[in-house]
């Protein structure tokens, strides 16, 4: 009765969790949370250059449309076309306005049905610049440009914390390791190996040491959550194994996947090198926030429950773990078939 008990807080996040990633992954692009880009440069007295960059899972591109109340962005793009994951289109404009960007307002058309955030980055050569981050909820701003390019450090916090709640499939991981470590010293230990070994690859990969196709990486880590529900009803049975035994040792070597998924929450961004340390290490404080939260919710949730004298049925105490195992191999085969038909 006691480990049905348990099992019951686990189900209710499981459960909110299961309905999240099953309406994330109705299509392709809805569980995508890089942000997009869009940068606008002045390359000389009259001209400037503005990137557009929207991310795409295989060949699908989410309904995304920068417009720039001035209308630069009305017209054709000068070159367009898909690389690393990114389709992005540029456009060359000559305006002999003296300040054709002040007070001028900014809006991305379908920002506000996504969970993608959008980094814009304005520079001016009289040293005048932006940075901002627009999210679904304010999907338009008002340009107001200031002296110098820092941009404050809690977007960055912010993104981050928000990068790992909107993302399913790294919860699911972390649940699934919930749910197979019982003793909490060893629950400190494993979730320690996999926040060092998320953030080590999270570096790397942001400044550009490492890198996975976009599909492959994330088939990977699809497969990471469903390598762990079996795992689970093994230990539940009273079975052991090297995961079982060793967890951390899981944890880290998963965690280097799952850091690579966070490093494409930065490398979309086009920032320099100058500028890229600092928002790393906010973003991934902004991350570990955001994971700790969630931690704390579960085990919460997980000691309120086990204070309940409930007898759940098996199928019921068990919906969790099936729920990982279900939404992995799901993701798994949806990854896995944009895999290979990217490299057909």
């Amino acid at each position: 009765m006691t480990c049905r008990i348990r099992l019951v807080g686990n189900l209710l996040i499981a459960t909110v969790l299961a309905l999240m990633a099953l309406a994330f992954a109705s299509s392709a692009a809805a569980h995508e949370v890089r942000p997009a880009y869009l940068g606008i440069e002045q390359t000389a007295a009259n001209a400037y250059t503005v990137t557009w960059k929207q991310p795409t899972l295989g060949d699908v591109a989410i309904h995304l449309a920068p417009h720039i109340s001035n209308g630069w962005l009305e017209q054709a793009p000068t070159d367009q076309y898909a690389a690393a994951g990114f389709l992005i289109r540029t456009w060359k404009i000559s305006s002999p306005e003296r300040a054709p960007l002040a007070g001028r307002t900014i809006t991305i058309e379908g920002l506000q049905d996504t969970i993608t955030d959008v980094y814009v980055r304005i520079r001016l050569s009289n040293g005048q610049g932006l940075d901002t981050i627009l999210r679904p909820e304010v999907p338009q701003l008002k340009i107001a440009l200031v002296n110098g390019d820092a941009m404050g450090g809690a977007a960055f916090l912010l993104l981050g914390v928000q990068h790992i709640l909107t993302g399913p499939d790294h919860l699911l991981f972390v649940l699934g390791l919930l749910l197979l470590v019982r003793d909490r010293w060893m629950l400190l230990k494993t979730v320690s190996a996999f926040t060092v070994a998320h953030s080590i690859t999270l570096a790397a990969a942001t400044f550009g040491l490492i890198a996975l196709p976009t599909a492959l990486l994330n088939a990977l880590v699809a497969l990471s959550i469903l390598f762990l529900a079996p795992e689970i009803v093994r230990a539940q049975r009273g079975g052991t194994s090297l995961t079982i035994r060793h967890p951390w040792v899981i944890a880290f070597a998963f965690g280097l996947l799952h850091g690579m998924g966070f490093a494409s929450g930065l490398r979309s961004l086009g920032l320099d090198r100058s500028a890229l340390l600092g928002a790393l290490v906010l973003f991934n404080v902004g991350v570990e926030i955001g994971q700790l939260a969630f931690i704390a919710v579960v085990l919460a949730l997980r000691r309120s429950f086990r204070l309940m004298a409930i007898d759940w049925p098996r199928p019921l105490a068990m919906a969790p773990t099936y729920a990982i195992g279900a939404l992995g191999a799901a993701w798994a085969i949806q990854y896995g078939a944009l895999l290979f038909g990217a490299s057909a």
